[in-house]
This record gives structure tokens, C-alpha cells and sequence, in this order.
């Protein structure tokens, strides 16, 4: 869901971590595919952290 993506990006900048949405969706069918956000290297931790305990989507 697209909407997640935007979520995930927006709470990581708000915590200082420059993050970037990748759209890896197929052009012709945009049901294949998927988002990815991506972060610098040295900040993959601290992002997978803040993911893990800030963010729940149940």
C-alpha cells in the first residue's frame, strides 16, 4: 500500500534520517511491484529501530 511508504519516509525525517521512496511499480500493471524506502548506510540501524518501535500498521 503506497500510503505506507509515505508514512515510513515522513516519520524517519521527522527523526533526522534522510530517507528517499523507491518505486519499483510496473508501469503497465501497477499492481506488480513494490515501494522501498531507503536510507543512507549509516543510518540503516537507527531507521530499522524507529520502524520497529514507532511504527505499527495493525
Amino acid at each position: 500500500m503506497p500510503y505506507r511508504a509515505e508514512i515510513v519516509k515522513d516519520i524517519l525525517d521527522q527523526k533526522g534520517i534522510n530517507a528517499i521512496i523507491l518505486n519499483k511499480k510496473d508501469s503497465a500493471y501497477y499492481i506488480f511491484g513494490q515501494l522501498e524506502v531507503h536510507v543512507e548506510a549509516e543510518s540503516v540501524l537507527n531507521a530499522l529501530k524507529i520502524i520497529k518501535d514507532d511504527i505499527n500498521f495493525e
